[in-house]
């Protein structure tokens, strides 16, 4: 591999212009690729397979129009007034005329009556309709609320809270969100918020806003990022190589991802999990090739040419496996067989591997153009005395330290990470919703708006699908009406409205508002009850019973991750014994790297809890409200930590294992492997960790949790694994972690990641000339 790497790094050097065109011309043909297809992304997630699903799907077949999902807008009356005035009246229904003269949307009573029932119908099959008795069904717990009426009549799909201060405007898509086109949720919300004209507030709901994917807080871990680049690499020109070439690695990933998104199922978290991750890996790696090639140059006197293709030897060896490592871990994903987490982790993919070729060919090219300036007169002049500072400096005197008190070191990292990781066992997963947006957010106060004037539940309605039991006897109207009844009288539901029959007769839908708000576990526990096919009340009425709904969908979605977690974790185990076999060719160094993984990333998960679900410290991180962690996250977020981690244990050890390969045995080994690499590792840790800090700061709250997790990550695996854990138990081994059985160490290919059969080819040649 080194050898093949030197002959690649001095051709890409030799012909500096023929890569840097061929890269350029790559990234325009992505460009173009853009104009022509366009951005295609959805903000919906979804399961095949699940429960919630499968019943979407059903519907979507045998009564399309009813598929498309409940959205809400709330209007809101300015402060002490009422929204029941014929000025302001006539100003909603003027906004809810030109709703409904949308494409794509309907009212839910046409959607009755088009699937054979009446408004009327509906209101009687329920015996409470949406009126006043309605809101008496639970006295005491749900505020009153009633239809809006004019002249007598109500206002379709309007209900008004008793004190006249809020109405909330319930309509359904005709087809799924996902296949909306994109303009369809804008001019809702433009034909809602005519109303302002007269004063009311227009609150659409969470399901209707876009979701901002980057702003201007992530250019705050570029320039951070910056800032260390300059102060390890002491250059302006060598810290701006490792920039470029990591904006050129996104670029092309990213921006190929958009070109080809009509072909696939893109959610919007996708290409900025892309950014995240290629951002962070571009900079570190082209980082460690520049940092070892100026190391050559001022510690052997090497020329820029030749100590450019002797760091893309070795120091590219490293990010050749450490890519290839990031690279299967989140290929692993693929095994679990969710559709949209496969497309997130095949992008994210995508931009690491970019970026490897990049710093492996571009990073080479640019090097060239820069030449010997790559160091300064000043480094050069300084290098003269670098071996005595690297004796008594600060990366020296740790690790001497860390060394000679490996035990203490050991036991409290333990101690202090297994604490850290307590909340993790309390640890709830679900899909945030407008009740834990910002509180100055208008989904934030859309939700608050709806619980005050009619219940929680009005903010995650579920939709019934009714079927007979046995699928040669009809659903008859009687059975669905008595079955509403039943319904209604549930501790769990404020309303059930039956809406129609499909065209055979052998199907019907009802709306249900619970009385919980979509994730409280009492929302849940209705779910899981309503679908039991061994019911009280499916038996009674001989039908069976699917839930599906923005809700129900979440609820399956939380639940299905959660189950196949277990599973990836396992997959990250086995990868991680296996690759690092092949790479240090040693027994102890993989199995204390996993443990060394597996205790970080629960003690992510355990202040990730703390903080995003438990609220602590939530003023310092910009959110106004705990509430259940993302369902993907700890999927997504492991994958990825598990590839970084790997990284830092690459670079880190692979440095101990060259110290030994070349002489030093015992602790000493691991001290000189410290001292050659610590730096940085440091320094690459701390541009990872500004990178995706900087997307803490987003206004999503589905972006901050990534965000977070993986910046607090990347700070525990790197800063207390990897440079206090790490050498703490390499020491307690000494010689004995790069043990092997002998018939292993025949079977196990040699990779060469250090580069030693190359120096000693490069030092034949230099005998034999």
């Amino acid at each position: 591999m080194s050898t093949f790497l030197y002959k690649l790094g001095k051709l890409s050097y030799s012909k500096p212009w023929t890569f840097i065109i061929s890269w350029v011309a790559i990234l325009g043909i992505v460009l173009a690729l853009i104009g022509v297809n366009g951005l295609h992304v959805t903000s919906d997630m979804k399961i095949e397979g699940t429960e919630s699903q499968k019943v979407l799907d059903k519907l979507a077949e045998e009564l399309p129009e009813a598929s498309g999902g409940q959205v809400s807008i709330l209007f809101k009356a300015p402060q002490g007034e009422r929204l029941d005035t014929e000025e302001r009246i006539g100003s909603i229904i003027e906004a809810v005329n030109k709703v409904y003269g949308l494409e794509y949307v309907i009212n839910p009573f046409e959607l009755a009556a088009s699937a054979g029932m009446s408004a009327d119908g509906a209101a009687q099959g329920n015996n409470t309709g949406q009126g006043s008795e309605a809101a008496q069904a639970v006295p005491g717990e749900l505020p009153p609320f009633g239809p809006l009426m004019v002249n007598g009549m109500p206002v379709p799909g309007v209900m008004l809270a008793t004190d006249g201060s809020v109405a909330l405007f319930q309509f359904q898509f005709t087809v799924q969100q996902m296949s909306l086109p994109e303009s369809v949720p804008d001019s809702v919300i433009e034909a809602a918020t005519a109303v302002e004209k007269t004063g009311i507030m227009a609150l659409p709901s969470d399901s209707l806003m876009s979701k901002p994917a980057i702003g201007s807080t992530e250019a705050i871990g570029i320039a951070v990022a910056a800032i260390v680049l300059f102060m390890t690499l002491g250059s302006v020109v060598a810290a701006g190589l490792p920039l470029l070439t990591a904006l050129m690695g996104v670029g092309i990933s990213v921006g190929g991802a958009f070109a080809f998104s009509n072909m696939f199922h893109m959610t919007d978290l996708t290409p900025v999990l892309a950014l995240m991750v290629g951002l962070a890996v571009g900079i570190d790696y082209s980082l460690f090739i520049v940092n070892r090639q100026r190391r050559m140059i001022l510690e052997q006197g090497l020329s820029a040419k030749e100590a450019a293709s002797r760091a893309v030897a070795t120091a590219g060896s490293a990010v050749f496996f450490a890519g290839l490592t990031v690279i299967i871990a989140l290929c692993g994903m693929l095994v679990i067989g969710i559709g949209f987490l496969s497309a997130m982790a095949l992008v994210a993919a995508l931009a690491v591997l970019v970026n490897v070729l990049v710093a492996l060919t571009l990073l080479p090219a640019l090097l060239a153009l820069v030449g010997e300036r790559i160091c300064s007169e000043k480094a050069r002049m300084k290098s003269s005395n670098a071996a005595n500072r690297s004796r008594s400096g600060t990366a020296h005197r740790w690790v001497t330290s860390v060394v000679r008190g490996r035990w203490l070191i050991v036991l409290g990292v333990i101690v202090l990470l297994g604490a850290a990781a307590l909340p993790t066992a309390k640890m709830e997963m679900g899909i945030p919703s407008g009740a834990t947006a910002n509180l100055d957010t208008p989904a934030r106060q859309s939700y608050d708006a709806i619980s005050d004037g009619f219940g929680e539940g009005f903010n995650g309605p579920l939709l019934l699908v009714v079927e007979p039991q046995q699928s040669s006897n009809p659903l008859m109207p009687e059975t669905l009406g008595l079955l509403v009844q039943e319904l209604q009288q549930h501790d769990n539901v404020s309303i059930a409205t039956p809406m129609g029959f499909n065209e055979t007769g052998d199907m019907a839908i009802i709306s249900l508002i619970p009385n919980t708000g979509p994730t409280d576990v009492e929302t849940k526990n209705l779910v899981q009850e309503l679908r039991a096919v061994d019911s009280g009340m499916a038996q009674r009425h001989y039908v069976t019973i699917g839930v599906t709904g923005f809700t129900a969908i979440n609820i399956d979605m939380s639940s299905r991750l959660a189950e196949v977690f277990p599973l990836y974790v396992g997959i990250i185990v086995v990868l991680s014994l296996i690759i690092l076999l092949l790479v240090f060719r040693s027994i102890i160094v993989p199995i204390k790297a996993t443990a060394g993984f597996l205790l970080s990333v629960l003690a992510t998960f355990g202040v990730t809890t703390a903080v995003f679900q438990w609220g602590w410290l939530h003023t310092l991180f910009g959110f106004d409200t705990g509430g259940p962690l993302l369902s993907f996250m700890p999927i997504m977020v492991t994958g990825i930590l598990y590839g970084l981690a790997m990284d830092y244990q690459v670079f880190l050890v692979s440095s101990m294992r060259e110290s030994y390969v070349h002489g030093h045995h015992g602790t000493d080994s691991v001290i000189h492997g410290y001292d050659q690499s610590s730096r940085v590792v440091v320094a690459a840790a701390v541009i990872m960790v500004s990178v995706f800090a900087g997307f803490i700061f987003a206004h999503d709250i589905m972006i901050k949790q990534i965000g977070f997790a993986l910046a607090v990550g990347i700070l525990i695996d790197a800063f207390i694994i990897r440079m206090a854990l790490v050498p703490a138990v390499m020491s307690v081994f000494g010689d004995k972690a790069w043990w092997l059985p002998k018939w292993l160490n025949r079977l196990l290919p040699n990779l060469d990641v250090e580069g030693d059969k190359l120096i000693a080819e490069l030092k034949a040649r230099e005998k034999r000339s």
